[in-house]
C-alpha cells in the first residue's frame, strides 16, 4: 500500500474511532460553569479550636462549593440564635430592623455576598419599598442573619467562592451552633 491509501485508510479509521468517542465524550462532557449568582444555605456557625474565632459556613445550592467566613462571637450569636429556632425575650438587633422593615412596608427580597477584597467580603441587601427595588451595602454577617429570619434566600457571587478557596485554612473548625 502506498503512502497516500495508508493515509486515507488511517484518515478514515480515525475519524471513525474519534465520531464515536467525540460523540461520547459530547454526551458526558458536563454543562458549562454558570456563572452569577448561586443560591447558598448556611450549613452552621463554628468556632476554630486554636483561634476560638467563629466562622459561619456557607455552601452554595448549584455546586455544592462551600467556604468559612470569620465574623465577630456577636454576628455569631446573630446568625446562631434563628438557626436553632430559638426566641430571645427580648428583640435582638436583627429583629427589630425587620420589625421595622414590616411597619414601613418594607420587605427583604435576597441578599448577596458580592465580593471578597482583600480578606474583607461584601454583601447587599435587596429590599422592596411600595414595588421599588433598592440595595444597600451590608456587612456579611448582618445580611445572612436578617436572611435568615426573613427566610429570604441567600445568593453567593461565583468569584466570592473562587477568592475564598485561597483563604481556607487546612483544618477544619470545631462545630459550635
Amino acid at each position: 500500500m502506498d503512502r497516500l491509501a495508508r493515509f486515507g485508510v488511517v484518515g478514515i479509521l480515525g475519524v471513525a474511532l474519534l465520531g464515536g468517542i467525540g460523540a461520547k465524550e459530547q454526551e458526558e462532557a458536563p454543562p458549562p460553569r454558570a456563572t452569577g449568582p448561586q443560591e447558598a444555605e448556611v450549613v452552621g456557625v463554628v468556632i476554630d479550636s486554636h483561634t476560638q474565632q467563629p466562622s459561619v459556613i456557607l455552601q452554595g445550592k448549584r455546586d455544592k462549593r462551600h467556604f468559612a467566613m470569620a465574623i465577630g462571637p456577636a454576628e455569631a450569636n446573630g446568625i446562631a440564635i434563628p438557626l436553632q429556632g430559638v426566641t430571645p425575650p427580648r428583640p435582638l438587633t436583627h429583629d427589630l430592623f425587620l420589625t421595622l422593615f414590616g411597619r414601613l412596608k418594607v420587605s427583604l427580597t435576597r441578599v448577596v455576598i458580592t465580593d471578597l477584597r482583600n480578606n474583607i467580603y461584601f454583601a447587599v441587601l435587596y429590599l422592596s419599598v411600595s414595588g421599588s427595588e433598592m440595595t444597600l451595602d451590608s456587612r456579611p454577617s448582618d445580611a445572612i442573619a436578617l436572611a435568615i429570619r426573613a427566610k429570604a434566600p441567600i445568593l453567593v457571587e461565583d468569584r466570592v467562592f473562587d477568592k475564598s478557596e485561597t483563604l481556607q485554612p487546612h483544618s477544619a473548625p470545631t462545630p459550635h451552633i
